[in-house]
């Protein structure tokens, strides 16, 4: 019997993991900050995330149907995005801010650049960045933990986030969640839990965000500030974990996602001791999801034998 030889591309290489089954662990690991949100921030917390994650969802199918293009929202990737648009945005905002941004997200920042592994920068990053820039009030109008318990409907009531006085704050209260921000940025114990589950399901890697909130504690130091403060301040804990550690907008190699990592602390860093912005992180993370490719070019592997580049093994 004469045995055929089939020839196909690579990978060859199978592997248990999808981009659903990313998407899911990631979504498992954003619960815990979910939950100590609405233990803070009561129903209007929950209300916005379900708001951006459905949204997104939507989104993402009319933009396929529309593009004439096989439909992925089965791959878990809008529901993700919508959570973390929703974890950069105070539980105060208006619903219809967040539906916009979550079309900014899904439709500009993802769909139209090719869909997932295509867009050039982190779609809930750029989001944030284009409401904050846009709507200045909404995005900076934050909830005193519990303060629903107090008044009935209450959704507007206004206090000073962490960043504004950093050095200040209870360390305490910032890494249990008891301060005024974000949904998903108050609670540092909370983002840790899960960062914690996707490094052990090996979906992040874990010197990523070690080197970033590293280099933001050593800048930090070095210019007198309180280091541990600005490391359980804002969204540096959500973005190390969550957003820097995003597979198709940081560099490919592992040399390549340390140096992204060092620069966005130090962008991080540069931002909230000399800026005018009470947070750096999203700046930080999308200015060097710009990089990326530069990043790649120079400590991307390649083939034995080719000219230009670097040639590692």
């Amino acid at each position: 019997m004469s045995r055929q030889l089939v020839v196909s591309p690579s990978p060859h290489l199978r592997s248990a993991n999808t981009t659903s089954n990313i998407m899911f662990d990631v979504i498992l690991a954003l619960f815990p900050a979910l939950f100590v949100s609405v233990i803070y921030f009561g129903w209007r917390a929950l209300l916005v995330t379900v708001v951006c994650a459905a949204s997104c969802v939507v989104f993402e199918y009319l933009i396929r149907r529309i593009m004439k293009r096989d439909n992925t929202i089965s791959d878990l990737s809008a529901v993700v995005t919508g959570m973390l648009l929703a974890f950069n945005l105070p539980p105060s905002v208006p619903l219809w801010v967040a539906v916009l941004g979550c079309f900014f997200a899904i439709v500009i920042v993802k769909q139209l650049f090719g869909g997932i592994g295509q867009n050039f920068a982190n779609p809930a990053i750029s989001a944030r960045i284009m409401l904050f820039i846009s709507f200045p009030v909404y995005m900076t109008t934050w909830l005193r933990p519990f303060a629903y318990q107090y008044s009935e409907g209450v959704d507007t009531v206004a206090s000073a986030t962490p960043l504004l006085a950093v050095n200040e704050a209870d360390t305490l209260a910032l890494f249990l969640g008891n301060v005024p921000g974000c949904i998903g940025e108050v609670s540092a114990l909370a983002l840790l839990i899960g960062g914690i589950y996707l490094a052990v399901r090996r979906v992040i890697h874990p010197l990523v965000p070690l080197v970033f909130l590293g280099t933001v504690f050593l800048f930090t130091w070095a210019a007198g500030d309180n280091p541990l403060n600005h490391l359980l301040a804002g969204g540096l804990m959500l973005g190390a974990v969550f957003m820097a550690t995003d597979y198709a907008t940081t560099p490919a190699t592992l040399e390549g996602k340390l140096i992204f990592a060092v620069g966005c602390g130090l962008v991080t860093s540069l931002i909230r001791i000399f800026g005018s912005y009470p947070e750096g992180v999203s700046f930080s993370i999308l200015l060097m999801n710009l990089l990326t490719p530069l990043i790649d070019r120079f400590t991307m592997t390649r083939p034995f034998g080719t000219k230009g580049g670097n040639v590692h093994g």
